[in-house]
């Protein structure tokens, strides 16, 4: 009795006791594998599978098929030339038994294609109903089915504290007179007669040279005092 099964992308027309190198399998040397993709066995015709065959096999080696060299010569105006060669990593099996039936219940380990080999685990899922057909797809569904951790807790912004008020920026007294209506004052210069407590045109109008001096040092304006002539315009501005 013959069947034909599929693994690595191809079909082969097997019996018992053929020898095939096929596209390498999850297995080692001496192991037995069943193939479960069969499309034909005998005159059943699978569509596209026939359900419950299998066809069995005993890993005889991992090998490497012939080397296949790539050439990619310089063309003009490209200063560069490429050689690579490839060999192809096959298995080499013997086939021992063609299962008609009962395959799902044989108890032998899939046949999975794959360049490595899987855990115990990717192993027991692909002997299960539905399960990869390649070890990238299996080690994938592995990954799928572990759990998730748990996202860190985000920490708690810090509480923004109000700005300190600005000595500069604190709003003039009840009853403050608008002194910008001084000669050479304007907004900048008022916050500062502000901070230092100047309010009114009545203050700048008791000024006495002391007074002058003193807030001419402090405040960086002891000449515009003088040539603006602030004290005489503060007197006729507070009647």
């Amino acid at each position: 009795m013959f069947a034909v099964l599929k693994t690595g992308g191809k079909q082969y027309r097997v019996a018992s006791g053929d020898v095939l190198r096929i596209e390498k399998i999850a297995a080692e040397a001496g192991d037995k594998v069943q193939f479960n993709d069969v499309l034909m066995v005998g005159n059943t015709v699978g569509a596209p599978l026939v359900e419950d065959a299998g066809v069995q096999a005993e890993v005889i080696d991992q090998i490497k098929g012939e080397k296949t060299i790539n050439f990619v010569k310089r063309r003009r105006k490209h200063s560069s030339k490429r050689t690579k060669g490839h060999r192809q990593q096959l298995t080499l099996v013997r086939i021992t038994d063609i299962l008609e039936k009962g395959a799902g219940k044989s108890g032998v380990m899939a046949a999975v294609a794959g360049a490595g080999f899987m855990s115990a685990a990717m192993m027991e899922r692909a002997n299960a109903k539905g399960a990869p057909t390649s070890e990238k797809a299996a080690a994938a569904a592995e990954r799928a089915s572990a759990p998730k951790k748990a996202a860190p807790a985000k920490k708690a912004a810090p509480a923004k504290t109000a700005e300190p008020a600005k000595a500069a920026e604190a709003p003039a007294a009840a009853g403050a007179d608008d002194l910008k209506e001084l000669s050479g004052v304007g907004p900048a210069l008022e916050k500062k007669l502000h901070a230092s407590g100047i309010t009114t045109f009545a203050q700048i109008a008791a000024w006495t040279e002391a007074d002058v001096e003193e807030f001419g040092e402090k405040l960086s304006f002891k000449g515009r005092i003088e040539r603006e002539g602030w004290i005489e315009q503060a007197k006729k501005l507070a009647k």
